[in-house]
């Protein structure tokens, strides 16, 4: 089992919830959490554990980022106009990464992010490697002419579990992408609820 699969299905195991839907999830056969306390009686959390909780789990999704990523993100989505929980959604779905994972490109979200390091993805036609590369409305994302045939990329697109969102439009044939808008938090698929206002109140206490 490789280092990123292990870290996702601890993220799961922890949370508690199969946060990507996905059909292997451990949460599916078991929903206590790891470890040999794992099925001890959870205590009830306090307002501090459920916000702090929205976050590790909103953190969790998009490749376990790291506090200082994550709380950059937060940082930006606090500085713009508007909701900031929605703006941290939106900021969130416009990486790179986000993008490439959404238009099933890949599998996983943590494949996402080493497909865009190893060079595979073009942004409007040129190679980017930076999985937290901020995509702008209208930009296409293509898979280089080389990487097209991988049995990853073909194994992703034929994926059932999942649909291409929406903000999203997506060319398999061609294995092109191109990010219509911005959205919002009901424009997201995330297989569990997600609550972006409990990390806006994390956040405003910490």
């Amino acid at each position: 089992m490789t280092k990123r699969t292990s870290a996702k299905y601890k993220i799961d195991r922890r949370m508690g919830e199969n946060i990507w839907g996905r059909p292997k999830s451990p949460v599916n056969r078991r929903e206590y959490g790891p470890g040999q306390h794992g099925q001890r009686r959870k205590a009830k959390l306090s307002d501090y554990g459920i916000q702090l909780r929205a976050k590790q789990k909103l953190k969790g999704y998009y490749g376990d980022l790291t506090e200082k990523q994550f709380r950059r993100i937060y940082a930006e989505a606090e500085r713009v106009r508007g909701d900031t929980g929605g703006n941290l959604i939106g900021l969130l779905e416009r990486r790179l990464d986000a993008v490439v994972y959404r238009a099933k490109f890949v599998p996983t979200m943590f494949a996402a992010r080493q497909f865009v390091n190893h060079g595979h993805v073009r942004v409007n036609g040129k190679r980017v490697t930076i999985p937290s590369y901020r995509v702008r409305e209208g930009d296409v994302i293509e898979v280089r002419e080389r990487s097209k045939q991988m049995a990853a990329v073909l194994d992703a697109v034929s994926l059932a579990e999942r649909d291409v969102p929406e903000y999203i439009e997506a060319d398999h044939a061609k294995m092109t992408a191109t990010f219509l808008r911005t959205p919002g938090l009901g424009d997201v698929p995330y297989p569990v609820i997600m609550e972006p206002n409990l990390v806006v109140e994390y956040y405003a206490k910490n």
